[in-house]
């Protein structure tokens, strides 16, 4: 039963994109590790998907419209302040692009995002690790081999120091890594918690024995195992102080409970929530209370007394305004990409690499036109994958469960870019850009079904 079950899972629906789909399970397994050799892999998954699928992706209008985006994006480094960083800047777009027109052909089960999120959890493991002994053994490394094929770099006491930055360049972007694992984990493990509960009440109707009799001989096994993981990576992810990780981290166990009915801890999360922002942000008289409750590493990293004295150019609000003037003074070509930072170390004389909120960057460096069909494109696709959870008949409860997830992961994401860019991290921008494929596929799939169906029903 679990050799079958294993079986079905590295079996694409397609024996035409198997080749491609192997590969796309072994280039996410070591890409945390090594990007240089994921990337490749994953890119041949793609280049090998567009070869053997190429009338499907022509046909897709929502690929056109990734198209146009790329072309606009071109033309607008013809208008930048300095054209050598917009041109280098389109590296961090268009490959990125053809990636995700391949790989959205490529995804077309829940059971492929299954195995994508298994793959993902598991590989987090080293990561995590060398996190622990960076922060509390004092590891420190930079290992390279052949150059930029297999290279690790870990800080002492992390970076900034204090904070787990473990193989990543900074701590908020090994938050924006944790809290995608995290909450794609949290999903493979309460199907799991739903195979065990099963179980335990034995046979209830066909659809639960159908359920029951595709979960492996021992289903305690991979629930423990994720029990573990889950805990280890929320740890981990605590102590990376990224307060964006945190606060979406909770927002999906909140958006998870909610999905499942769970009032009791949907009320024990929202208390924990109010309590640690009433410590934080409420009067002082009212403050002290929780803060005999909440731990100061909480509140105090929320309303910034951990760092009372950082400079006003290095405030995110300091930093959106600036870039808000430049959007305002060339709003339909912007100023280029990657020119943020130079025209910001010119008006303050602090060196930054860009203004803590990828759309409000993107208005200010492409211009709003580009931006709104950014947007667009991608929120074509969160709109797509709602309609499908709503609406789709031919999806069962454990299956919407895994989408749903990946639904938060891509919310996740946009919520963390507006206080953040994930965008000049090699590892991040290439896992949104998966993300968001392989959810295109899904939503293509599912229309593909309710238009049969529908043209069944007509004759």
């Amino acid at each position: 039963m679990l050799g079958t079950r294993l079986t079905t899972a590295f079996r694409h629906p397609n024996p035409n994109l198997q080749l491609p789909w192997n590969l796309a399970q072994l280039g996410l397994f070591i890409f945390p590790l090594s990007p240089f050799l994921g990337a490749v892999t994953l890119g041949f998954a793609s280049l090998i998907t567009w070869l053997r699928q190429h009338r499907t992706v022509i046909r897709r209008p929502l690929n056109w419209g990734f198209a146009l985006l790329g072309v606009l994006l071109i033309i607008s480094c013809a208008f930048a302040e300095n054209k050598t960083e917009a041109f280098l800047g389109l590296f961090n777009f268009l490959p990125f692009i053809l990636f995700f027109v391949g790989f959205s052909a490529l995804i077309q089960t829940p059971t492929q995002l299954r195995q994508l999120s298994w793959n993902l959890v598991i590989s987090s493991i080293p990561v995590v690790i060398i996190g622990f002994g960076q922060l509390f053994l004092g590891w420190t490394s930079k290992f390279e081999v052949l150059w930029i094929v297999l290279e690790i770099n870990i800080l002492h006491h992390g970076d900034p120091p204090g904070r787990m930055a473990s193989i990543f360049m900074h701590a908020n972007t090994l938050g924006a890594y944790l809290m995608i694992v995290f909450i794609l984990g949290l999903g493979l493990w309460l199907e799991s918690y739903q195979q065990l509960r099963g179980r335990g009440q034995g046979a209830g109707g066909r659809g639960q024995t159908e359920f029951i009799s595709q979960s492996s001989s021992s289903p305690s096994l991979p629930f423990l195992f994720l029990s573990v993981v889950l805990i280890v990576n929320f740890v981990a992810l605590i102590l990376t102080n990224s307060r964006n990780a945190w606060a979406i981290a909770i927002g999906a166990c909140l958006a998870y409970a909610v999905y499942q009915g769970w009032r009791i801890i949907v009320a024990f999360v929202s208390s924990v929530v109010a309590s640690i922002m009433l410590a934080a942000f409420a009067p002082q008289a009212i403050a002290v209370i929780f803060r005999k409750v909440v731990p100061a590493f909480f509140w105090a990293r929320l309303n910034d007394q951990m760092y009372p004295d950082r400079p006003t150019a290095l405030m995110r609000k300091t930093q959106w305004q600036f870039a808000w003037s430049l959007a305002k003074q060339r709003p339909w070509t912007g100023w280029g990409l990657r020119n943020f930072t130079e025209l910001y170390k010119t008006h303050s004389q602090i060196r930054l690499g860009h203004p803590h909120n990828l759309f409000v960057m993107l208005c200010a460096e492409t211009g709003l036109p580009i931006t709104l069909l950014y947007c667009g494109l991608f929120g074509w696709i969160l709109f797509g994958c709602v309609q499908v959870l709503l609406r789709s008949k031919d999806i069962d409860q454990k299956d919407k469960l895994i989408l749903f997830s990946y639904l938060l992961v891509l919310v996740g994401w946009v919520l963390f870019n507006t206080a953040d860019v994930t965008l000049f991290d090699f590892r991040l921008n290439t896992l949104a850009w998966l993300l968001f494929s392989t959810v295109c596929g899904i939503v293509y799939r599912y229309n593909q079904l309710e238009v049969r169906e529908s043209e069944n029903e007509l004759f």
